[in-house]
């Protein structure tokens, strides 16, 4: 491999110009630093990662906390946002430090981290509507990027799903095969992205002249388990007429809803409908559910992939207006949703 003294040797160039150079020092002439790059290349020069932080005063490191209670390693979502999060940052010669804190305790490490020179940059994962992390991040002025957004107009990098355009159209479909009494089966209250979806379902059933009763919206981890125990809770009666459509914002609740409209002795497709929203987990495929699974589509891998991307870019200074994305949801239907069954087209009274 070629040492930094030897790609020098060859340039004609000291060891200080060539450094400087590779780290981007303005005082370096255009010509020279394209040569140095180029030179770089052919000779297959790989900076030593000691040598480059005291170069350049950063860390190569990025840093993101999540809450101590969430068991990280089975949750399907989050280990493959990692996949794309690590590959992509792997490519800007990041590193990722992974770090847990209790509820209370979050956005003290937050501050910590942004304080101590450990990380370069912070990427802020399940944004809340009022999110003090983006505050402090803000106000600090220093490098994060958000995987979500907590509004339409801000001022912060992110990437997001267009959450309430995929909403409103699972929603209509639904209304439009005959159902009104369709359940919601949300993630925890007060997270950003639940709130968008919450918002764009109610908004459609009251166009449509829906009714829809706090107690057939659920707030809750999304997790199959959870989503059985309020699933079968809604379809006992005992809430009042049970649903004949679910909106799920996971497969996973999809599952828990497919295990208790067994337990209840209904017919997917048929005697209930469900809608989820596919994160793309590589071993839960919605097309081979039975019957296959009518979804609002967006890889979550992609995400991981895109904040990488940006991360990279705001350590670099680019301004973080220009480093906002949204992406829309694919509407796929398939066999889970079908036509109203004609004894369950009432809707709920007010």
């Amino acid at each position: 491999m070629t040492t930094l003294r030897e790609l020098a040797k060859h340039l004609g160039l000291s060891p200080a110009t060539v450094s400087r150079a590779l780290n981007g020092f303005p005082e370096v002439g255009e010509k020279t630093r394209i040569r140095v790059l180029e030179a770089s290349e052919r000779l297959r020069y790989k900076a030593n990662s000691t040598a480059k932080r005291l170069a350049t005063g950063k860390s190569g490191m990025v840093g993101m906390i999540f809450r101590s209670s969430r068991n990280l390693l089975v949750d399907p979502h989050f280990v493959d946002f990692l996949a794309g999060l690590s590959t992509g940052l792997a490519d800007h010669e990041l590193d990722l430090i992974i770090h847990t804190a209790p509820q209370r305790d979050l956005l003290a490490h937050y501050e910590r981290f942004a304080s101590s020179g450990s990380v370069d940059g912070m990427i802020v994962s399940a944004p809340e509507l009022n999110d003090r992390r983006i505050t402090t991040l803000n106000e600090r002025d220093f490098p994060f990027v958000v995987h979500g957004r907590t509004g339409d107009d801000v001022d912060y990098a992110y990437f997001d799903i267009d959450n309430d355009a995929a909403f409103a159209a699972a929603t209509s479909l639904l209304i439009d095969l005959g159902h009104n009494r369709i359940a919601l089966l949300n993630g925890e209250a007060g997270l950003a992205f639940v709130v968008q979806r919450e918002i764009a379902f109610r908004r459609v059933a009251a166009m449509r002249g829906l009714h829809i009763p706090d107690r057939f919206v659920s707030h809750d981890l999304m997790s199959e388990e959870h989503a059985f125990v309020h699933a079968t809770e809604m379809l006992s009666g005992r809430l009042g007429p049970a649903p004949t459509a679910f909106l799920c914002s996971s497969t996973l609740q999809a599952l828990g809803v497919i295990r208790a409209a067994s337990a209840a002795g209904l017919v997917i497709g048929a005697d209930l409908s469900i809608i989820a929203h596919d994160d793309v987990l590589p071993h839960l495929r919605p097309e081979n559910f039975n019957p296959p699974l009518t979804v609002t589509r967006s890889p979550i891998r992609m995400a991981g992939t895109a904040l990488a991307e940006m991360m990279g870019a705001r350590i670099s200074g680019v301004d973080p207006l220009q480093l906002q994305r949204m992406v829309s949801a694919d509407l796929i239907v398939r066999a889970s949703t079908g036509a109203a069954p004609l004894t369950g087209r009432a809707g709920w009274p007010h």
